[in-house]
């Protein structure tokens, strides 16, 4: 797997505890930094802890509540002493038509999805800015751009506010010394695919659509994040980068 030097850096991963997020934090701890790992569930929080092989914290949080992510930050902070790199992982995927989908769906995508990451770019934006540098990568989604999907309008529109987001934080932090991209994975063999990838003629439709006629996996991603936290991509930012083995050509 790609690795970089982040020896001395502390990184959250929000929605570590498991796909994508297990591997992020994974990949983190081998190129040397400090992985601060969040997740709802404090039993797949701390699952990803004793995986990952690298000095590694869990610290459970419901990041859709604003005040339960300023104590998380401010205790990173009081225990490493430093915030260096935040990414903003958490996801729900709510199925349902426009017309049958509850107010709790839309808004629990909309809290996790998108008011999430704002709430982890404030406090730890904060932080990042008494430093002077930081960097802030958003795990959003091909479907932020024109990718349309069945019976996830909630999903569709949180990630496409969620790359709105990464380019007017990446504005607005870049004074600051902070970089801001986001990631836009295509489908990815993780949990939350697990029940459309048992479908045959969906996965035909996907594999048709890609041009490297398979999916992803958590791993695929990981070498981009990577690359976004390190210097090599010191001039890179406000930047929604899609990671989908060619099915979007923008």
């Amino acid at each position: 797997m790609f690795t970089v030097n982040l020896s001395g850096q502390v990184a959250l991963v929000t929605g570590a505890g498991r796909g994508i997020g297990r591997a992020i934090a994974q990949g983190l701890a081998d190129s040397g930094a400090v992985v601060a790992i969040n997740d709802i569930d404090a039993a797949s929080a701390t699952m990803t802890a004793g995986i990952v092989q690298g000095e590694a914290s869990v610290y459970p949080a419901d990041v859709s509540d604003s005040a339960a992510v300023d104590r998380m930050i401010e205790k990173i902070v009081a225990e490493h002493g430093r915030l260096d790199i935040i990414i903003n992982n958490a996801g729900v995927e709510p199925r349902a038509s426009i017309l049958e989908m509850t107010d709790a769906d839309w808004h629990s995508a909309m809290n996790v999805n998108l008011s999430a990451a704002f709430y982890t770019s404030r406090a730890g934006g904060r932080v990042m800015k008494a430093r002077g540098s930081g960097v802030i990568v958003n795990i959003a989604s091909i479907a932020g751009h024109n990718i349309p999907i069945a019976l996830r309008s909630g999903y569709v529109a949180s990630k496409a506010g969620m790359i709105g987001f990464t380019r007017e934080c990446a504005r607005e932090f870049a004074a600051y010394g902070i970089r801001v991209n986001a990631v836009c994975p295509g489908v990815i063999e993780t949990e939350m695919t697990a029940h459309l990838r048992q479908n045959v003629a969906q996965m035909q439709k996907w594999l048709e659509d890609i041009p490297q006629k398979r999916l992803g996996i958590p791993e695929d991603v990981v070498g981009l994040v990577l690359f976004l936290c390190s210097d090599a991509s010191r001039y890179l930012t406000g930047q929604a980068i899609n990671i989908d083995g060619g099915k979007v050509m923008l």
